[in-house]
């Protein structure tokens, strides 16, 4: 089987998918992963030998699967840059099954800078307990299409909310 080199988008919704799997079973087997990812049964055990060739797996045939200490660790970053953007698409509105689909597809590309940006407006929102004003604007906006604007002599004051 060919090893694994690089780390591809592949690569990270597998290991991905077997960190969640673990966190339920602790161990993740061949039908497991399939269910999850809506692939085959032959392209989960061809990609389960190449995930332990490459050391990110502790696989044996006919058995379940676990991480490896390599493997955990590109795992919670894969989930942890899916989270963020899943919140982060959610704070805009968009559908939680559309957030996380979408967030699936983008978390394989983002920088780090623009990660780390996100993150902290996420944590930003989130410390809000009705959320910031400028938000209910927003989302009055997409909804409706109407600017909500704030008058010039209380433009200080409705940033500041």
């Amino acid at each position: 089987m060919a090893q694994v080199t690089e780390i591809t988008e592949r690569t990270e919704d597998y290991l991905e998918a077997i960190h969640n799997i673990m966190g339920k079973k602790g161990y993740a087997r061949v039908k497991d992963v399939a269910d999850v990812l809506g692939v085959a049964l032959s392209s989960v055990t061809e990609m389960f030998q190449k995930l332990s060739d490459a050391g990110y797996i502790n696989y044996e045939k006919y058995s379940g699967v676990t991480l490896t200490e390599s493997g955990r660790r590109i795992a919670q970053d894969t989930k942890k840059r899916h989270t963020i953007l899943k919140e982060f698409l959610m704070i805009l509105g968009i559908d939680f099954a559309i957030a996380d689909s979408d967030a699936c597809k983008i978390e394989h590309v983002v920088t780090p800078e623009t990660l780390e940006r996100l993150t902290k407006f996420v944590e930003f929102v989130g410390e809000c307990e009705e959320g910031p004003l400028w938000l209910d604007h927003f989302k009055h906006y997409y909804t409706t299409g109407e600017y909500i604007g704030c008058p010039p002599e209380e433009r200080e004051k409705c940033l500041n909310q």
